[in-house]
């Protein structure tokens, strides 16, 4: 299978399946000497793993990680880091049925037409276990950022339609809320929702917001390598992620040019902008001012209410969806935007260090 590496010059492969016997990544680009421990990646995977909340997947994972190459003496070697969880809560009976049809939403017919053959249990590859992966390698890349002064910050932003209001920003909330909104009446209110959304065996989507703070000025490529556009493949790149927006998003198409565009002004010495409708990026590369994107998630398809769909022997069949699921997927998948968005971000930064020839001769003068 073709598709499970990301990056250039700090690059992650990512491998497993949802009821495999682990998953994990390989990591390759990591520079020598960054502190790094099992503790610094756990943290992040505990914010996406099951069975935590009342709106989260009974399915109960420690999702212990366990380094298992590139780190000597609590440091990073500059060797390749694979990092492996295993799993320890699989119910594979529970998909056995599946095996015969193809739930709505999922990929399950996607891959009988790619491959002939697919992995059943919990949708294998395609399940939203792979981004275990994705987690762990963002922990280190969110590492590197913060020893650089770029902060990365997710949230979510809206669940149905119950979203938090422009103005009302409390950062602790999002660690501490079963939502992820960054405020505590929202977030009330998006419980509230989901719980009649499980009452009718349905279930929701939202919008997940995400911070970049800190970037300096000229980061990305101005033609396909855009850092806008690789933000945009790493979000995509989330199975349940169906939109991405930078900035006023959709908004600009009914915007003039005189409202979209942000005035330039000299403040303390530097450049800076009066307004931010761009969203931190121009012609592809950041401007020094916060960059704000925003990640569109479909609601969780598999749902307890009888749905039409096909077998693999082309009969119209009506199905009713067995196992453990999310009523949403977007509280858990706040981390993941987090970390694919770190990635992209790391793999830029990387390759922008060769971009002058007078940064080339600085750094092999000394």
């Amino acid at each position: 299978m073709a598709g499970s590496i990301f990056g250039t010059c700090f690059t992650i492969t990512t491998w497993g399946e949802s009821h495999g016997a682990a998953l994990g990544v390989v990591v390759d680009g990591c520079p020598a000497g960054l502190p790094l421990s099992e503790a610094d990646i756990q943290i992040y995977l505990d914010r996406r793993k099951p069975g935590q909340t009342k709106i989260s997947t009974p399915r109960r994972e420690a999702d212990q990680v366990r380094i298992l190459s590139g780190v000597f003496e609590g440091r990073t070697t500059g060797t390749p880091i694979s990092l492996m969880v295993e799993n320890t809560s699989q119910k594979s009976a529970d998909y056995s049925e599946i095996a015969s049809y193809y739930r709505p939403g999922h990929a399950d017919y996607t891959f009988d037409a790619k491959y002939g053959f697919r992995d059943y249990r919990g949708g294998g590859r395609s399940s939203g276990r792979e981004t275990i992966g994705r987690v762990a390698a963002g922990a280190i890349a969110l590492k590197l950022l913060k020893e650089l002064g770029i902060e990365v910050c997710a949230y979510t932003k809206s669940i149905g339609p119950i979203s938090v209001p422009d103005g009302r920003f409390d950062k602790e909330a999002i660690l501490n809320t079963p939502t992820a909104m960054p405020d505590y009446m929202a977030n009330e209110q998006a419980e509230n929702y989901l719980k009649n959304c499980m009452m009718e065996k349905d279930s929701s989507g939202g919008v997940i917001e995400c911070l970049i703070d800190g970037m300096p000025a000229g980061i990305g490529e101005p033609v396909f390598d855009k850092l806008d556009a690789q933000l945009g493949k790493a979000i995509l790149s989330i199975g349940a992620v169906k939109a991405f927006e930078i900035g006023d998003g959709f908004a600009v198409s009914q915007a003039k040019g005189s409202e979209n565009n942000d005035a330039f002004v000299m403040s303390d010495g530097r450049v800076t902008k009066k307004t931010n409708h761009a969203g931190g990026i121009l012609g592809g590369m950041s401007d020094s001012s916060q960059i704000l994107l925003r990640a569109y998630i479909k609601p969780t398809p598999s749902i307890f209410r009888p749905q039409e769909t096909v077998n693999k022997n082309g009969e119209n069949i009506t199905v009713e969806i067995k196992g453990r699921h999310d009523p949403v997927i977007v509280p858990r998948a706040v981390v993941v935007v987090e970390a694919m968005t770190a990635l992209a971000v790391v793999d830029l930064l990387f390759e922008h260090m060769h971009a002058k020839m007078d940064g080339i001769k600085e750094f092999y003068r000394k």
